[in-house]
Protein backbone atom coordinates (compact mmCIF):
# COMPACT_ATOMS: atom_id res chain seq x y z
CA UNK A 1 0.00 0.00 0.00
CA UNK A 2 1.15 3.87 -0.79
CA UNK A 3 1.97 5.83 2.09
CA UNK A 4 0.24 8.91 3.08
CA UNK A 5 1.09 12.44 2.23
CA UNK A 6 0.30 15.03 5.32
CA UNK A 7 -0.01 18.34 4.90
CA UNK A 8 1.21 20.18 8.25
CA UNK A 9 0.60 23.65 9.54
CA UNK A 10 3.25 25.08 11.88
CA UNK A 11 3.55 28.26 14.27
CA UNK A 12 3.73 31.23 12.15
CA UNK A 13 6.13 32.74 15.10
CA UNK A 14 5.15 31.24 18.37
CA UNK A 15 6.58 28.14 18.83
CA UNK A 16 3.84 26.87 21.31
CA UNK A 17 1.12 27.34 18.50
CA UNK A 18 1.12 23.73 17.04
CA UNK A 19 -1.37 21.00 17.34
CA UNK A 20 -0.75 17.94 19.10
CA UNK A 21 -2.19 15.67 16.41
CA UNK A 22 1.05 18.15 14.20
CA UNK A 23 3.48 17.22 16.95
CA UNK A 24 2.13 13.09 16.90
CA UNK A 25 2.38 13.39 13.04
CA UNK A 26 5.80 14.85 12.82
CA UNK A 27 6.87 12.41 15.25
CA UNK A 28 5.76 9.28 13.14
CA UNK A 29 6.13 10.11 9.76
CA UNK A 30 8.95 8.79 7.75
CA UNK A 31 10.35 11.86 6.31
CA UNK A 32 9.49 15.07 6.41
CA UNK A 33 10.02 17.49 3.18
CA UNK A 34 10.52 21.39 4.70
CA UNK A 35 10.35 24.53 2.35
CA UNK A 36 13.70 25.90 4.90
CA UNK A 37 15.21 22.96 6.40
CA UNK A 38 16.98 25.26 8.84
CA UNK A 39 13.80 26.72 9.96
CA UNK A 40 12.13 23.52 10.28
CA UNK A 41 15.04 21.87 12.13
CA UNK A 42 14.27 24.50 15.40
CA UNK A 43 10.77 23.69 15.31
CA UNK A 44 11.82 19.90 15.65
CA UNK A 45 14.91 20.44 18.42
CA UNK A 46 12.30 22.41 20.55
CA UNK A 47 9.87 19.32 20.69
CA UNK A 48 12.65 16.88 20.46
CA UNK A 49 11.95 15.48 17.31
CA UNK A 50 14.53 13.25 15.28
CA UNK A 51 13.32 12.54 11.86
CA UNK A 52 14.91 12.91 8.34
CA UNK A 53 14.68 15.85 6.40
CA UNK A 54 14.49 17.22 2.80
CA UNK A 55 14.69 20.72 1.40
CA UNK A 56 11.43 21.17 -0.81
CA UNK A 57 10.94 24.65 -2.25
CA UNK A 58 10.02 26.89 -5.23
CA UNK A 59 12.88 26.13 -7.18
CA UNK A 60 13.46 22.34 -6.76
CA UNK A 61 9.56 21.30 -6.15
CA UNK A 62 9.54 19.49 -10.18
CA UNK A 63 12.59 16.94 -9.36
CA UNK A 64 11.38 16.19 -5.29
CA UNK A 65 7.96 15.67 -6.44
CA UNK A 66 9.27 12.68 -8.79
CA UNK A 67 11.34 11.21 -5.42
CA UNK A 68 8.45 12.03 -3.16
CA UNK A 69 5.90 10.34 -5.04
CA UNK A 70 8.54 7.33 -5.42
CA UNK A 71 8.53 7.06 -1.78
CA UNK A 72 4.77 7.21 -1.01
CA UNK A 73 4.46 4.53 -3.36
CA UNK A 74 6.85 2.85 -1.43
CA UNK A 75 4.47 3.18 1.59
CA UNK A 76 6.32 5.80 3.26
CA UNK A 77 4.35 8.84 5.15
CA UNK A 78 5.51 12.14 4.39
CA UNK A 79 4.67 15.48 6.05
CA UNK A 80 5.14 18.48 3.90
CA UNK A 81 6.05 21.86 6.05
CA UNK A 82 6.22 25.71 5.54
CA UNK A 83 8.64 27.85 6.81
CA UNK A 84 5.44 28.94 8.68
CA UNK A 85 1.72 28.33 9.08
CA UNK A 86 -0.25 25.99 6.46
CA UNK A 87 1.69 24.73 3.17
CA UNK A 88 0.19 25.38 -0.33
CA UNK A 89 -1.30 28.73 0.29
CA UNK A 90 1.48 30.84 -1.45
CA UNK A 91 4.10 28.25 -0.17
CA UNK A 92 4.93 25.14 -2.16
CA UNK A 93 3.43 22.09 -1.92
CA UNK A 94 0.68 22.21 -4.62
CA UNK A 95 2.58 20.07 -7.62
CA UNK A 96 2.83 17.41 -4.90
CA UNK A 97 -1.16 17.62 -4.23
CA UNK A 98 -1.73 17.30 -7.64
CA UNK A 99 0.49 14.48 -8.20
CA UNK A 100 -1.21 12.77 -5.10
CA UNK A 101 -4.18 12.70 -6.56
CA UNK A 102 -3.14 12.01 -10.00
CA UNK A 103 -1.11 8.70 -8.61
CA UNK A 104 -4.27 8.27 -6.04
CA UNK A 105 -2.14 8.53 -2.64
CA UNK A 106 -3.98 9.32 0.02
CA UNK A 107 -3.52 12.91 1.41
CA UNK A 108 -4.62 14.24 4.44
CA UNK A 109 -4.39 17.85 6.37
CA UNK A 110 -3.31 18.85 9.83
CA UNK A 111 -4.76 21.81 9.99
CA UNK A 112 -3.32 24.67 12.52
CA UNK A 113 -1.96 28.17 12.45
CA UNK A 114 -2.57 30.38 9.15
CA UNK A 115 -1.07 34.17 9.12
CA UNK A 116 -4.53 34.79 6.52
CA UNK A 117 -7.12 33.49 9.35
CA UNK A 118 -5.05 35.06 12.33
CA UNK A 119 -5.22 38.37 10.31
CA UNK A 120 -8.38 38.52 9.20
CA UNK A 121 -10.45 37.58 12.53
CA UNK A 122 -9.13 40.21 13.91
CA UNK A 123 -9.70 42.93 11.30
CA UNK A 124 -13.10 43.89 11.83
CA UNK A 125 -14.52 43.48 9.10
CA UNK A 126 -17.30 41.69 7.32
CA UNK A 127 -16.27 38.13 6.58
CA UNK A 128 -19.45 36.28 5.89
CA UNK A 129 -17.57 36.02 2.57
CA UNK A 130 -14.03 37.58 1.76
CA UNK A 131 -11.60 37.03 -1.19
CA UNK A 132 -7.51 36.50 -0.63
CA UNK A 133 -5.22 37.56 -3.32
CA UNK A 134 -1.92 36.58 -2.29
CA UNK A 135 1.26 38.90 -3.19
CA UNK A 136 0.47 41.53 -5.19
CA UNK A 137 2.74 41.29 -8.98
CA UNK A 138 5.94 42.95 -7.77
CA UNK A 139 6.07 44.87 -10.88
CA UNK A 140 4.10 48.11 -10.84
CA UNK A 141 1.99 47.93 -14.30
CA UNK A 142 1.00 44.55 -13.89
CA UNK A 143 -0.17 45.65 -9.86
CA UNK A 144 -2.41 48.07 -10.91
CA UNK A 145 -3.67 46.08 -13.63
CA UNK A 146 -4.45 43.36 -10.49
CA UNK A 147 -5.62 45.76 -8.26
CA UNK A 148 -8.27 47.56 -11.08
CA UNK A 149 -9.51 44.62 -11.63
CA UNK A 150 -10.81 44.54 -7.89
CA UNK A 151 -11.90 48.13 -8.33
CA UNK A 152 -15.38 47.28 -7.70
CA UNK A 153 -14.77 44.23 -4.84
CA UNK A 154 -17.42 43.98 -2.23
CA UNK A 155 -16.03 41.55 -0.20
CA UNK A 156 -13.07 41.98 2.22
CA UNK A 157 -9.76 41.90 0.34
CA UNK A 158 -6.27 40.08 2.14
CA UNK A 159 -3.25 40.49 0.88
CA UNK A 160 0.62 39.24 1.69
CA UNK A 161 3.32 41.79 1.28
CA UNK A 162 7.02 42.00 1.89
CA UNK A 163 8.69 45.00 3.54
CA UNK A 164 10.33 46.26 0.83
CA UNK A 165 7.06 46.69 -1.41
CA UNK A 166 4.77 47.31 1.33
CA UNK A 167 4.53 51.23 0.56
CA UNK A 168 4.69 50.67 -3.14
CA UNK A 169 1.77 48.59 -2.96
CA UNK A 170 -0.27 51.27 -0.64
CA UNK A 171 0.71 53.94 -2.72
CA UNK A 172 -1.07 52.05 -5.71
CA UNK A 173 -3.77 50.93 -3.38
CA UNK A 174 -4.59 54.85 -2.78
CA UNK A 175 -4.52 55.23 -6.16
CA UNK A 176 -6.90 52.35 -7.37
CA UNK A 177 -9.07 52.09 -4.56
CA UNK A 178 -9.17 55.36 -2.89
CA UNK A 179 -8.95 56.00 1.26
CA UNK A 180 -10.06 52.92 2.30
CA UNK A 181 -10.14 51.67 5.70
CA UNK A 182 -7.37 48.78 6.14
CA UNK A 183 -5.85 46.99 8.47
CA UNK A 184 -2.43 45.09 8.46
CA UNK A 185 -1.22 42.64 10.50
CA UNK A 186 2.68 42.79 11.10
CA UNK A 187 4.53 39.50 12.25
CA UNK A 188 1.53 37.81 13.97
CA UNK A 189 2.29 35.96 17.41
CA UNK A 190 6.02 36.86 17.20
CA UNK A 191 7.91 39.32 19.95
CA UNK A 192 7.23 42.67 18.10
CA UNK A 193 3.71 41.74 16.85
CA UNK A 194 1.52 44.79 15.90
CA UNK A 195 -2.08 44.72 14.19
CA UNK A 196 -2.19 48.67 12.64
CA UNK A 197 -5.60 50.06 12.35
CA UNK A 198 -6.45 53.02 9.87
CA UNK A 199 -7.17 54.04 6.50
CA UNK A 200 -4.19 53.49 3.41
CA UNK A 201 -2.75 57.09 3.59
CA UNK A 202 -2.26 56.69 7.31
CA UNK A 203 -0.39 53.40 6.88
CA UNK A 204 1.34 54.97 3.78
CA UNK A 205 2.64 57.70 6.02
CA UNK A 206 3.28 55.33 9.24
CA UNK A 207 5.52 52.97 6.89
CA UNK A 208 7.64 55.81 5.36
CA UNK A 209 8.34 57.56 8.75
CA UNK A 210 9.05 54.01 9.86
CA UNK A 211 10.78 51.12 7.69
CA UNK A 212 8.98 48.16 7.64
CA UNK A 213 10.27 45.22 8.48
CA UNK A 214 9.16 41.69 8.89
CA UNK A 215 6.05 39.68 7.14
CA UNK A 216 2.88 42.05 6.33
CA UNK A 217 -0.95 40.87 5.66
CA UNK A 218 -3.05 43.45 4.62
CA UNK A 219 -6.59 43.71 5.25
CA UNK A 220 -8.59 46.21 2.77
CA UNK A 221 -12.41 46.61 3.38
CA UNK A 222 -14.32 46.16 0.05
CA UNK A 223 -15.76 48.59 -1.89
CA UNK A 224 -19.16 49.88 0.28
CA UNK A 225 -22.35 52.16 -0.95
CA UNK A 226 -20.95 55.00 0.13
CA UNK A 227 -17.52 54.58 -1.99
CA UNK A 228 -20.30 54.24 -4.93
CA UNK A 229 -22.15 57.34 -4.07
CA UNK A 230 -18.76 59.12 -3.63
CA UNK A 231 -18.06 58.22 -7.24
Amino acid sequence: MSGILYIVSVPIGNLEDITLRALRILKEVDLIAAEDTRHTRKLLSYYDIHKPIVSYHEYNETQMDKLLITKLQAGNNIAIVSDSGTPVISDPGFTIVNACIKENIKIVPIPGPSSLLASVVVSGFPLHNFVYEGFLPPKKLRRIKKLMSLTDEKRTMVFFESPHRLVKSLNDMLEIFGDREIVIANDLTKMFEEIYRGTISSAIKKYTESAPKGEFTLVVRGKSDDDVQKN
